[in-house]
């Protein structure tokens, strides 16, 4: 690694470890970003799923997407709402049809989801989520606090669906997976029995923090400018928000060094991306916050022989659930394979 990039991952780290271990435990699993209802870190199973079982699962899938949109427009929705009563009352407009309860639109991707539940799939039932958080929620200096028997409910239908499957052996790497923030959803999700995982954070207390939660787990302190592994030595990889935070140069290292390590896949999520001739590159202290060209990023995987299917997070839900609503416009996130 050259001067340059060892003093870049060296900022990185200290942007990082001067947070308390807390804060970098619990952050990045709350609110929009709980990976039980964000639509990337849904996507991150769905990438395990379709890779190791082909459209076996694609039922299950399809409506954990639109579980994924309805809670994200019900936390949206409860933030706005503050008290029980008013969700009370959208519950109600629900039930009978309407498209507004006291001022809160009910948009037609939630009353289509509201009159389709309860749904079989595979012998499973998904309750009436929506039914249960309106009814269940309850507020703690005006923050709403979604029920755990709703939140959790994919990991039930996940877990029961992928009990009788053997484990594949496929292996799996994860950059900057920071405190286990995907990883403990991929193991109570019944994911991790299925794979041979590794993941790697240049700082050290998010590394502490996966340890001392998955002990059994394989975590590392580790570089993505220099991945210690063999070439080709994972069959699958993703990677959440990291190219956004890096310098050019950096990106075109981070790509190379993924693309050499992984074999077949990759799932590459990015929360500040547009469709721009080129990326914004934008310092900020320590490290970068750029907002990068859909374009740009393609042409780095190809140049090591990986095909981009690119989703605009919005207009991907637009298509699959009928959803208009984001909390990130910029949200993007890429399905690689080997040409």
């Amino acid at each position: 690694m050259d001067a340059a990039l060892q003093q870049e991952s060296e900022k990185l780290a200290r942007s990082w470890m001067r947070h308390d271990e807390a804060m970098l435990r619990d952050y990045l699993v709350a609110d929009v970003e709980d990976p039980r209802l964000n639509t990337q870190s849904i996507l991150t199973r769905h990438f395990l799923a379709f890779s190791l079982f082909a459209d076996k699962f694609q039922p299950l899938a399809d409506a954990e997407l639109a579980f994924g949109a309805a809670m994200n427009w019900l936390l949206a929705t409860a933030k706005k709402a503050g008290h029980e009563d008013a969700l009370a009352g959208i519950a109600y407009a629900l039930q009978r049809g309407a498209d507004n309860a006291e001022g809160f639109d009910l948009p037609p991707f939630v009353r289509t989801i509201f009159r389709a539940l309860p749904q079989n799939i595979a012998g499973q039932t998904v309750p009436n989520y929506l039914e249960i958080v309106l009814r269940e929620t309850r507020f703690a200096n005006g923050e709403p606090m979604l029920p755990s028997s709703a939140l959790a409910m994919f990991q039930r239908l996940w877990t029961s669906a992928l009990a009788a499957e053997p484990a594949s052996g496929a292996t799996v790497i994860e950059p900057a997976c920071g405190s286990a923030n995907d990883y403990r959803f991929l193991e109570s999700y019944g994911f991790t029995r299925l794979i041979d995982y590794a993941g790697f954070d240049l700082c050290e207390k998010n590394v502490a923090n996966a340890r001392r939660l998955f002990p059994q787990a394989r975590f590392a302190t580790g570089n993505v400018f220099a991945i210690g592994a063999a070439d080709s030595a994972f069959d699958l990889g993703f990677v959440h928000d990291l190219f956004e935070h890096l310098s050019p140069a950096g990106m075109d290292t981070a790509v190379r060094e993924l693309c050499r390590v992984t074999r077949r896949a990759m799932c590459v999520h990015f929360f500040n991306m547009d469709e721009t001739e080129d990326d914004a590159i934008r310092p900020v202290e320590e490290y970068h916050w750029n907002t990068l060209s859909v374009e740009r990023m393609r042409e780095r995987f190809a140049e090591h022989g990986f095909t981009t299917q690119a989703l605009h997070i919005g207009s991907f839900l637009r298509w699959r659930v009928g959803c208009d609503q984001t909390h990130n416009p910029h949200a993007y996130t890429f399905v690689l394979g080997r040409e």
